[in-house]
């Protein structure tokens, strides 16, 4: 049987995750530092997954626009497609655009139809590029809440990843607007975005990455990165509902209100952290993160050789 969880514990806690999920430094390495260093104890992969509701939360505000333009472009556009197949009198290729209902609200200064189009290939590719992270979470889910989480494991990753990000940057040529998005791009992203089940590896870290080494631009990358987060974290979040509120097991147990307290401040800090991220990455390079992921890695193994704190 676990330990209580305080509510000191959880509003910090909540707090981390909301400053840390979207920034290429793993906020799971950093729940599991932070509960190890100061509280003594692993706040859980269930307590992370559930505050990540929070974060994700954060994203479908500040990316509300954008969400419903792609949705509306996705079903409209499949609904369109499966008519035209059934009547089976003009091709696909042929149907006509103008009739689909588009908005251009927050878009990318492009024309209603390119628009519509870009809206309807991106929902696409995050269905497609979900799938990868959807079947190996599930099938490794048991490693992933007990041995991955070990802090030696976290501290590697967080000193090997930052030298992935560095090379993104260094070899990624950042051409590539998000128009230009391929299948191709999605896909490279999709199965990056697997690495980040390993704590200290970081989602938006992959996953932006991966679209350096494809050649996208920084903002093309973080923005796609966002919205690639969003069916994956959401699952596995209410999946570890069940997990998360049962007072057993390993690790900080939290209350129902706990839960609910941590996952609200982490959707305000998530929000701001979103804002900011993109504002930076407009003018900044990733490489700022990648000192700060190396020096935190190197004390950690510090703190473990010492035995001031304990891997497991």
């Amino acid at each position: 049987m676990g330990e209580s969880m305080t509510w000191l514990q959880a509003v910090v806690l909540g707090l981390v995750q909301g400053l840390t999920e979207f920034l290429p430094i793993s906020s799971s390495a950093h729940l599991r530092i932070v509960s190890s260093v100061f509280f003594g104890d692993d706040a859980g992969a269930s307590f992370t997954a559930v505050t990540q509701l929070g974060t994700e939360a954060a994203v479908l505000v500040f990316f509300a626009k954008d969400i419903r333009r792609i949705m509306v472009a996705w079903f409209t556009t499949v609904g369109m497609k499966l008519k035209a197949r059934q009547r089976q009198t003009v091709p696909l290729h042929d149907q006509p655009t103008t009739q689909l209902p588009v908005y251009t609200d927050g878009g990318h200064g492009l024309d209603a139809d390119a628009q519509r189009e870009l809206d309807y290939r991106i929902g696409w590719y995050v269905i497609i590029a979900t799938i990868p992270i959807g079947l190996i979470g599930f099938l490794f889910k048991d490693e992933i809440r007990t041995g991955a989480r070990n802090l030696w494991l976290v501290s590697f990753m967080l000193i090997a990843f930052a030298l992935v990000i560095a090379a993104g940057e260094y070899y990624g040529r950042k051409q590539r607007p998000i128009e230009q998005l391929t299948t191709r791009d999605g896909l490279v992203m999709g199965f990056a975005q697997c690495l980040a089940l390993i704590p200290g590896v970081s989602r938006s870290g992959a996953t932006s990455t991966a679209g350096l080494f494809c050649g996208l631009t920084r903002e093309a990358a973080v923005r796609f990165s966002f919205l690639l987060a969003i069916p994956a974290v959401t699952a596995s979040g209410l999946f570890s509902l069940p997990d998360a509120f049962e007072p057993a097991g390993a690790g900080l147990n939290a209350s129902g209100p706990q839960l609910l307290v941590a996952t609200v401040i982490a959707f305000v800090a998530g929000y701001a952290s979103v804002a900011w991220l993109l504002r930076f990455v407009a003018g900044h390079s990733l490489n700022w993160f990648v000192g700060y992921r190396i020096v935190l890695g190197l004390t950690v193994m510090g703190l473990l050789a010492g035995g001031v704190i304990s891997a497991t």
